[in-house]
């Protein structure tokens, strides 16, 4: 009997030894060898693989972004201050990733899942790695349905699919993130999740964006990701990937996503700044070889799924910053060649009160035209290029002392087209009051008023196609093709509403 019951004890005694052999194999800790800012250096890490998440004994946590044979280069996703040579550092045994799920909906976090917001902790307890394959080119579907932005100029003339990747870009202070809340706040009551992914933001910025989403009630359907410019670069350089894995997320449940990364420009410079610590070889203007394929293993996740996945959509509108109207620079070259169209933000057009300030020349939609609804092709489809025809005309008008009447014409025509499609900050217009302005521009019934009057004129015609001609502004909203009979009573009713004002002038 006590012969069984000591047998009994040693083995239990073996099992508890051979568990805690385990663990610590398993557990794989090293020793930090350097920190440089946000970059450390550890040994002892024999079986680490790259990607992997490490934590250090002060808590800082890192990723694992070189591997050498005698160390291991660990970017650092904390500040890194109190970390020294000769600290331990351990195996996670995961990669890096991030919470995801409904309950993200209305609050800000950063990459790791870490609220930003003071709500309390996020209950979600599915994680999503950060690093995902893109879809596959045969489990993608075309771009086939448009994004409503509610903004004129670009419904119209440069329209975005879901599924699409659409690049802004312009100088700073030309209004290239008040286009993306202005897409975001339009998506209120449409069924499409929204992300806004802050990259090196200044805190004040990122709270400024939280108030404005919050007052144009944005907040329920949006998850906001957030790093600050004083965050480490390495947490800067994971924010889009973590708001792209959460935006995936939704995608393969059958939802639409709308992601807005702001801006890839920091999210460059962070990249550069950690491989150039991480001692790999610099190229053009020091970034590293690989930059390129930092930002396209990126946006290629942004697609269109098939039924059989779930149908969801992913539209990426990426935001790049460009110097002194620099379109051909180093980052903005790349994201061009990897977007699928971009909407140029010019300072010119900004300074003389032009907004938004979008230069239609220079912008382009290489895919969203395909999904345009059937009402704004047959209207806007010769308006994009005589606009752009309009702006150089002007420019040598000024210099001339006599224009022949087609010229004078033109002119008078493309400043109205200008006129209409300024637009004020979150005043989206439905698809029906676009196309009925349109219509009314295009027939030429806005010439005969004055310019200072056009803004008038645009809201009696909204406020009348609405209460005159209901049927025609859903199957407008339903993407059906406008009959010559439909056009001819929306031109009656855009007259009618053009003669009101008239008469209340008189």
């Amino acid at each position: 009997m006590l012969k069984a019951s000591l047998e009994k004890t040693r083995n239990a005694l073996e099992r508890t030894l051979d568990s805690q052999e385990f663990s610590l194999q398993a557990e794989d800790v090293g020793r930090i060898m350097s920190v440089t800012g946000p970059v450390a250096y550890a040994s002892g890490l024999g079986s680490v693989t790259s990607e992997e998440l490490v934590q250090a004994e002060d808590g800082t946590l890192g990723i694992v972004a070189s591997l050498d044979p005698d160390k291991v280069g660990i970017m650092l996703l904390g500040t890194g201050y109190s970390l020294k040579a000769g600290h331990e550092i351990k195996r996670l045994g995961r990669v890096a990733d991030v919470p995801v799920g409904e309950a993200l909906l209305g609050r800000v976090i950063d990459a790791t899942g870490k609220p930003l917001d003071e709500k309390g902790t996020i209950p979600s307890q599915i994680r999503s790695a950060l690093e995902r394959p893109a879809p596959a080119i045969m489990d993608r579907l075309p771009v086939a349905s448009p994004l409503e932005t509610g903004i004129k100029v670009i419904d119209a003339l440069i329209p975005i699919g879901k599924g699409q990747r659409e690049l802004i870009l312009g100088d700073r202070q030309t209004g290239k993130t008040a286009i993306a809340l202005d897409a975001i706040a339009n998506q209120r009551g449409r069924d499409v999740i929204c992300i806004y992914a802050a990259i090196g933001q200044r805190e004040s910025a990122v709270a400024k964006v939280l108030h404005e989403l919050a007052e144009q009630g944005a907040l329920p359907y949006t998850v906001v990701v957030a790093s600050s410019g004083q965050d480490a670069p390495g947490l800067q350089f994971i924010t889009p990937y973590a708001a792209t894995s959460i935006g995936e997320y939704f995608m393969a449940k059958g939802r639409d996503v709308l992601i807005v990364y702001d801006d890839l420009t920091r999210h460059a410079r962070a990249y550069r700044e950690i491989s150039l610590l991480l001692e790999r070889s610099p190229g053009r203007e020091a970034y590293p070889g690989d930059i390129f394929y930092i930002h396209s293993r990126l946006l290629e996740r942004a697609t269109h799924l098939r039924e059989n996945l779930g149908g969801g959509s992913l539209t990426a509108l990426p935001i790049v910053e460009t110097e002194a109207q620099n379109l051909s620079a180093y980052i903005p070259t790349n994201i061009i060649s990897i977007t699928d169209g971009q909407i140029y933000l010019s300072p010119d057009l900004f300074s003389r009160g032009t907004l938004p300030a979008v230069d239609v020349g220079k912008s382009v939609s290489r895919v969203g035209g395909k999904a345009q609804k059937d009402a704004y092709r047959d209207l806007v489809g010769q308006m994009r290029l005589s606009y752009a025809q309009f702006e150089e005309l002007e420019t040598f008008a000024r210099f001339a002392t006599r224009l022949d009447d087609n010229t004078r014409k033109a002119l008078e025509r493309g400043k109205r087209v200008r006129e209409i499609l300024g637009q004020r900050r979150y005043s989206p217009l439905k698809d029906y009051e676009q196309v009925a302005v349109m219509l009314a521009l295009t027939e030429g019934l806005l010439d005969s008023v004055a310019i200072r009057e056009i803004k008038v004129a645009e809201q009696k015609i909204r406020e009348k196609i609405f209460i005159d001609l209901p049927h025609i502004c859903q199957r407008i909203q339903q993407g059906n093709k406008l009959s010559d009979k439909d056009k001819t009573m929306m031109q009656n009713c855009c007259r009618q509403a053009i003669a009101a004002l008239a008469g209340t002038r008189e």
